[in-house]
């Protein structure tokens, strides 16, 4: 076994310290990582405030991790000590439904494993996440990072990236695409960011004009103002995609008329309850109001080749772990520009 160091989260009202723990010992199609960058995400701050009830504690978070090959098992042949890796949200599946046939490992009728927070498929151990000094992994759910990224930026791309890409892909996205991005987070900055570099006509909705420089230097092509009633009656009927990244219950009815006939908004913020919907707007355009979750692992190594090829990356605030809990306190507050990314030194444990 490798012993590593990580932080954990002890009950829904305890701060994150360090805890010691056993990584479990290499199966032969396993891989095992140092990790160099754990990136913090809105997620990673639910599941430790236990808002969804699911939380099993001591809780190590983090699921956007980037490191390097320390150990390989027998069987493991597409990677090898030294190289550099990145893993997500998922670390295993059933591997045999038509769903991970597909590449599609995120829907796995029997469900994934996560990264952390999620019964190991063998020992039933609780895995635990990036929030540590070391991973291991089993070798379909590693991913390759392109030698072109910078790697202290790359994490947020395992969540925030996949999560804004796979519904732009599955919509195709593409030259033409007229796409509105509700929400400038980090999960919408990067559909901005991605949008436009498939070539998309991309739109940012906000309640105000706070961030209406940052989109435009983003990339955004126009700015929307949802409080503005008769700019939001102007542009009724525009948009092929509306990409919904508001992270709280909320109304989406007014968004609804945005769109083109057989337009889709998707939601990829919240999980949970959304205030009532009125269905007049979507009968009257034969619109859709859809769901996107993660990618899979082939179409998150896409993704990953798409922001080297177009040099797309997140824009991050570097942080050390010791100073998770007032980057947790700071992301309640929305008090970020646009994701934490912690370097991982030995000497923040």
């Amino acid at each position: 076994m490798i012993k590593t160091i990580g932080y954990a989260a002890e009950s829904a009202t305890s701060p994150l310290k360090p805890m010691e723990f056993d990584c479990r010992s290499l199966r032969h199609d396993d891989v095992a990582i140092e990790i160099l960058y754990s990136g913090v995400c809105h997620s990673d701050l639910h599941t430790v405030k236990n808002d969804w009830g699911w939380t099993i504690y001591p809780n190590v978070p983090g699921h956007e991790i980037v490191g390097r090959v320390i150990e390989v098992g027998s069987a493991v042949h597409q990677y090898k000590v030294g190289d550099h890796v990145a893993v997500g949200c998922m670390v295993d599946s059933c591997q045999s439904c038509h769903h991970c046939h597909d590449g599609e490992e995120q829907f796995c009728v029997e469900g994934f494993t996560q990264t952390y927070n999620s019964p190991d498929r063998h020992t039933q151990d609780i895995t635990k996440g990036g929030y540590a000094k070391h991973i291991v992994v089993r070798q379909e759910f590693v991913l390759s990072v392109p030698q072109s990224l910078d790697l202290a930026k790359t994490a947020p791309l395992l969540c925030a990236g996949i999560t804004t890409y796979s519904p732009l892909r599955s919509w195709n996205v593409g030259p033409g695409s007229k796409v509105a991005v509700i929400g400038m987070g980090g999960l919408g900055h990067m559909a901005v960011k991605l949008a436009v570099a498939m070539g998309a006509h991309v739109t940012v909705v906000s309640r105000s004009h706070s961030k209406k420089d940052d989109a435009l230097n983003l990339g955004a092509d126009a700015f929307l103002i949802s409080q503005d009633n008769d700019s939001m009656e102007k542009a009724a009927g525009q948009f092929d995609l509306i990409v919904d990244t508001v992270p709280v219950k909320h109304d989406v009815t007014p968004y609804i008329p945005l769109l083109k006939v057989d337009g889709t908004l998707t939601l990829v913020g919240q999980v949970g309850p959304l205030a009532e919907i009125n269905s007049v707007p979507m009968i009257l355009g034969r619109r859709r109001i859809a769901g996107s979750i993660i990618g899979g692992i082939a179409e998150t190594q896409e993704m990953l080749d798409f922001c080297a090829r177009m040099q797309v990356m997140p824009e991050v605030e570097m942080i050390k772990m010791q100073d998770i809990n007032q980057a947790f306190e700071r992301l309640e507050r929305s008090d970020v520009h646009y994701r934490f990314v912690v370097g991982m030194q030995a000497s923040d444990f």
